[in-house]
């Protein structure tokens, strides 16, 4: 400790306060991207976040207009409010895109997950995946005399319990979608 007792960001040589007034703690934020559906856009829209060191935690994208010819990309990142911030003004810049709405400060907003979750095993623990499946309301879409093949929809929170207990019944394989997001009312 310093016999000034400074907070971080001062200096002992500055009357001002250094400190980034957005902010250097990490945060996670869904963004939606409205992009023209044409070749090489998810490439270009990814090679921005790649091009820089962002990451993205998950990642959707499918036609959403047939007719205007329009996708909509859904990317879940990481960082301080400047990066987000730089993220969002990036994306808005570039000529495909249509429009970004950054759903986790615009308002409430619904985000779903599926995954497929593979379970192998007989006896008990076959009966406690069935019963733990039927608790998280997750539907059996295929079976087999060792293995189960479960589809779980819900927020990520609920999939990673899911995946956590079926760890000691037999965990096999998951494949997640990625979130799926929209705001909610009008």
């Amino acid at each position: 400790m310093n016999a000034l007792h400074l907070k971080k960001g001062s200096s002992k040589h500055s009357a001002y306060d250094l400190k980034n007034p957005l902010g250097d703690h990490l945060e996670t934020h869904t963004l939606t991207v409205l992009v023209d559906n044409e070749a090489g856009v998810l490439a270009r829209v990814i090679g921005l976040f790649s091009g820089r060191g962002y990451n993205i935690d998950s990642l959707t994208v499918a036609e959403v207009d047939h007719e205007g010819h329009l996708s909509r990309i859904t990317v879940v990142t990481t960082g301080t409010p400047a990066v987000i911030e730089q993220i969002k003004a990036q994306l808005g810049r570039m000529v495909p895109v249509h429009s970004v709405h950054d759903l986790t400060v615009e308002g409430a907003s619904v985000e779903r997950e599926l995954a497929l979750v593979k379970v192998t095993g007989t006896g008990e623990k076959r009966v406690e995946a069935m019963r733990t499946s039927e608790v998280f309301r997750a539907a059996v879409v295929d079976s087999t005399l060792e293995s189960f093949v479960f589809e779980i929809t819900g927020t990520p929170e609920k999939i990673d319990a899911f995946v956590r207990l079926m760890v000691p019944l037999g965990l096999e394989e998951v494949a997640r979608t990625g979130i799926a997001a929209i705001s909610r009312g009008t």
